[in-house]
């Protein structure tokens, strides 16, 4: 008898002699190598920065005593440097002002210019100096902005002139103000 009549005889055994010769295919088939690869970068690291800044004035910068209505302005300069390592905003607050006498407050007598010496630190040359505020110590009420980007080693010098203004009259004699400032980065 010939292999056709066998499976012709026998369905059962030819489905069965054909289903193992597709698996036997398959799985030879799937058991193909393939190629591959990989890299890795260990040891990614990220920091945070730091936004830190120094005065250079322990104190107070500046104290003006018998002042008089129109005399010329006392002066006084502060260097205030960003000794962080990212750039930031900073900004100049007003504190709370006391006042010795709370009818007439000489806060409001006393007209305050607050000026950025620029590049140079020089504050008398006015080539690149920037005026950051201007008007009487009761109204410096809000922050005010003194750099939107100040780099990191950045160092700027100010200037603060405070002088009484000539419409101070006899009920100013012998009051006094005392504020702090507070320097600020972000």
């Amino acid at each position: 008898m010939s292999r056709v009549k066998i499976l012709k005889a026998n369905p059962r055994r030819s489905l069965a002699a054909l289903a193992t010769v597709l698996v036997a295919v398959g799985v030879t088939g799937a058991s193909g190598a393939d190629f591959s690869a990989q890299t890795a970068n260990a040891g990614n690291t990220f920091t945070a920065g730091t936004l830190s800044m120094t005065n250079d004035k322990a104190g107070a910068i500046l104290t003006a005593a018998n002042m008089k209505p129109g005399d010329l302005a006392t002066k006084g300069e502060v260097r205030i440097k960003n000794t962080g390592t990212v750039a930031g905003t900073f900004k100049l607050t007003r504190g709370t002002v006391v006042d010795s006498d709370t009818t007439n407050r000489m806060s409001n007598k006393l007209n305050v210019v607050v000026t950025d010496c620029g590049a140079d630190y020089n504050c008398a040359a006015a080539l690149d100096n920037s005026v950051k505020y201007t008007g009487t110590l009761a109204a410096m009420t809000a922050p005010i902005t003194l750099s939107p980007n100040w780099a990191a080693a950045e160092e700027h010098k100010y200037e603060f002139s405070v002088a009484l203004d000539s419409s101070a009259d006899n009920l100013y004699q012998g009051d006094n103000s005392v504020v702090p400032f507070t320097w600020d980065a972000s």
